[in-house]
């Protein structure tokens, strides 16, 4: 079972956002990581970079498959883990401990169309 936190918004493709202090902070979730498997590259794009929902603000890579890390929100990319791909070991422990991307978003009534913890969780549930 995947771990899902109390404290973080969800989307349908499996990236958790923290929102704080007008900041939204992007990773990938358990369950994405328990999907992908054995991770084998990461990255990350660069600070400054304007970006719209379901545009790529990273990508991960497994033995298994490739997969875009999406944006849910309009705005700017603030900051960008640029080393992300020397964290495998610990993106692998614990995906919410490491970050993908931080956007200033636009508009927080896109916020609105995320997914609380329950919501996210009977989400999971129903893919399987």
């Amino acid at each position: 079972m995947a771990i899902v936190k109390e404290d973080l918004l969800y989307t349908r493709s499996h990236e958790w956002v923290r929102f704080a202090d007008g900041l939204a902070t992007i990773g990938i979730t358990d369950y994405a990581r328990n999907e992908l498997g054995e991770l084998v590259f990461a990255e990350a794009v660069s600070p400054g970079r304007r970006v719209v929902p379901g545009q790529a603000v990273g990508a991960i890579e497994s033995v298994k498959v490739a997969a875009d890390i999406l944006s849910p929100l309009t705005g700017e990319i603030v900051e960008s883990r640029t080393e992300i791909d020397n964290e495998l070991d610990q993106l692998t422990e614990d995906p919410y401990a490491v970050w993908f991307v931080v956007i200033r978003p636009d508009h927080l009534s896109e916020l609105d169309s995320l997914m609380d913890a329950a919501a996210y969780e009977a989400f999971c549930d129903s893919e399987g």
